[in-house]
């Protein structure tokens, strides 16, 4: 039986993680056995695998320390909800950055 080097299929979360960059919404998840509200700023492909880069809102309900823009696995995060909270595109966010070209599936206007 012939091998092939098909990447795997896309997380069953991605269109969700589509509604999210559109309508600027939040969505929550579970990452590392806690829940995380993230703001998803873009959603592109590394090493054959879907990737999003977002701002952590809260984890397990607690803001972070500081706002960044952190790198998430989108097959890691736990089942992707979406939620009524709106986000404003970061100023961290930067979508000329080389690490997208050629691999953006989609990002956030404005």
């Amino acid at each position: 039986m012939p091998t092939t080097d098909a990447p795997p299929p896309p997380p069953a979360s991605t269109p969700t993680v589509f509604e999210a960059i559109v309508k600027q919404q939040c969505i929550a998840a579970t990452y590392n056995r806690g829940e995380v509200t993230l703001a998803p700023h873009v959603i592109y492909t590394k090493h054959g695998e879907i990737h999003v880069d977002a701002v952590t809102i809260e984890r397990d309900g607690k803001p972070p320390k500081e706002a960044k823009l952190g790198t998430f696995k989108l097959a890691g995060l736990g089942p992707v909800r979406m939620t009524p909270r709106r986000f404003e595109r970061s100023a961290q966010f930067d979508p000329a950055e080389p690490r997208y070209e050629g691999n953006l599936l989609m990002a956030v206007e404005g």
